[in-house]
């Protein structure tokens, strides 16, 4: 059982599948031709003995009418005899003659002289026809000739000669082939398998280089150089799509740590801040109520942010393994963003911004309502929050479509966004002002959420903006939801 379970996977293998190709590519034509070759033989050799006796048959037919040696009953003609004994002798073969009246006159053996024989063969002899046949179960050929009087105009046969003769030199020495045959064929068996597995191994070390790299790979990722194996073009791509996959994966390792670190760092910020605040408050039991308040205000503030950062995470989270879950409906957009912006407003007041909300047309779209809804919000509440605070400030929120989508355009002339921070805004955690972010609440997240609702939705987001100027996103939705 042991055996067995180490044995498959090696048949399994491409090793192993190879060389049984390379076996049957080489040894499986040989062995067809090899077997046609000793069957053409054997039919082409006795076709050669046919027309050898058939000729010879035919001359020694012709002399025996000119002779009368059919009618006559002096059997003593010395040449005919000769000939006939030479034909019997060389080919190992029987002549019988036959008379008009089907009575053998002479047998070689001299077994059926003076019988009476009828065969298929003799009596369509009897009517012009030379007739050979091959028995090959028996080994011997068989044909008769008519023997036709040469002054008769009217070619009547004077009687039947049959030849029999056998052919078992032939069957001998296809005997002996087929033996030398088979000896080659083995030898070009051992010799095939031995070289196939020499062919096999060379060309399986450089698959071989690939694993034994990727398996070293395992023991410790990024510590190893790029795999570069470029024996054949297949492998060459093999490692640069590996190579390239090995680099992604340490991107996403990295940012997987980097993710972690900040979350920690994220999470750890606020409870230490009320440890100290609760610290403070323990450490003076006879603070004035004021300051009570106060640090208990801030302790709140605290907690609302620790609050903040998990419910975006867990957005996060959400829309990351249940990007196939979209509860999808048909949305009047125009009357979602009034609501949106509805609902922003007191903020915008707060913050003396002023916002504006454009439509070019009615809009009706296949969305996830919910997740659309906190991603448009994120954009237009980063608006607000990142923007001046001396009464100037507005956010444009515009919305028009085509026959395929719709297009959401949120526009602000607020701080800006520094252009080398431009490709990095959609990462987790990341801050372009982490003082002035932490200042208004922000966790780093809101972009990241956005951005992944929009591409669930199969949509897309851009971002330009100028220091100082404003920011502007544009994002574009298909109006019918593609699964």
């Amino acid at each position: 059982m042991k055996r067995s379970k180490k044995l498959l996977p090696f048949f399994k293998s491409l090793k192993f599948r190879l060389i049984l190709l390379i076996i049957g590519v080489s040894l499986l034509p040989a062995a067809v031709l090899c077997y046609g070759i000793l069957n053409t033989y054997e039919a082409r050799a006795v076709s050669i003995r046919e027309s050898e006796i058939l000729s010879q048959a035919k001359i020694l037919a012709n002399q025996i009418s000119t002779t009368n040696y059919v009618v006559e009953s002096d059997k003593d003609t010395t040449t005919i005899q000769a000939q006939i004994d030479l034909l019997t002798t060389l080919y190992d073969g029987r002549v019988i003659i036959v008379d008009d009246t089907c009575r053998i006159s002479y047998d070689t053996y001299n077994m059926d002289t003076h019988r009476t024989i009828i065969l298929e063969e003799v009596i369509r002899s009897f009517s012009g026809e030379t007739v050979v046949s091959f028995d090959d179960k028996n080994h011997y050929i068989e044909m008769t000739i008519p023997i036709i009087n040469p002054e008769d105009t009217k070619e009547t046969v004077l009687g039947v000669m049959l030849v029999s003769v056998s052919t078992d030199n032939i069957t001998l020495n296809l005997i002996y082939l087929r033996q030398v045959a088979l000896v080659i064929f083995l030898v070009a068996v051992c010799v095939v398998c031995f070289g196939g597995i020499l062919i096999v191994v060379q060309l399986m070390k450089p698959i071989r280089k690939v694993t034994d790299k990727i398996t070293e790979m395992q023991v410790g990722l990024g510590t190893l150089e790029l795999l570069e194996v470029d024996n054949y073009t297949e492998t060459t791509a093999l490692c640069r799509n590996i190579n390239k996959m090995l680099a992604e994966t340490k991107v996403m390792d990295e940012s997987r740590q980097e993710f972690v670190s900040n979350v920690s760092h994220e999470l750890k910020t606020p409870m230490t801040s009320i440890k100290v605040l609760a610290d403070s408050i323990n450490s003076m039991p006879d603070a004035p109520i004021e300051m009570y308040q106060e640090f208990m205000g801030d302790i709140t503030n605290e907690i609302e942010r620790e609050t903040k950062i998990i419910n975006d995470l867990l957005s996060l989270v959400k829309m990351d393994k249940s990007a196939a879950d979209l509860n999808i409906t048909s949305v009047n957009m125009n009357d979602l963003l009034e609501q949106i912006l509805k609902r922003l407003q007191p903020i915008a007041d707060k913050q003396q911004v002023e916002l504006v909300l454009e439509s070019f047309r009615p809009i009706t779209a296949e969305i996830d309502e919910v997740k659309l809804t906190l991603a448009i919000t994120n954009l237009v509440e980063n608006g607000i929050k990142y923007n001046r605070n001396d009464g100037t400030g507005w956010v444009h929120v515009s919305i028009n479509s085509d026959y395929q989508y719709f297009y959401l355009k949120v526009e602000d002339n607020g701080i800006g966004i520094p252009e080398e921070s431009l490709d990095h805004i959609y990462e987790r955690f990341y801050r372009v002002d982490k003082s002035h972010s932490r200042e208004i609440g922000g966790t780093g997240l809101g972009l990241a959420i956005t951005r992944n609702s929009i591409l669930m939705h199969k949509g897309a987001i851009k971002v330009y903006s100028q220091l100082g100027e404003g920011t502007t996103f544009d994002v574009r939705i298909p109006l019918n939801y593609i699964a």
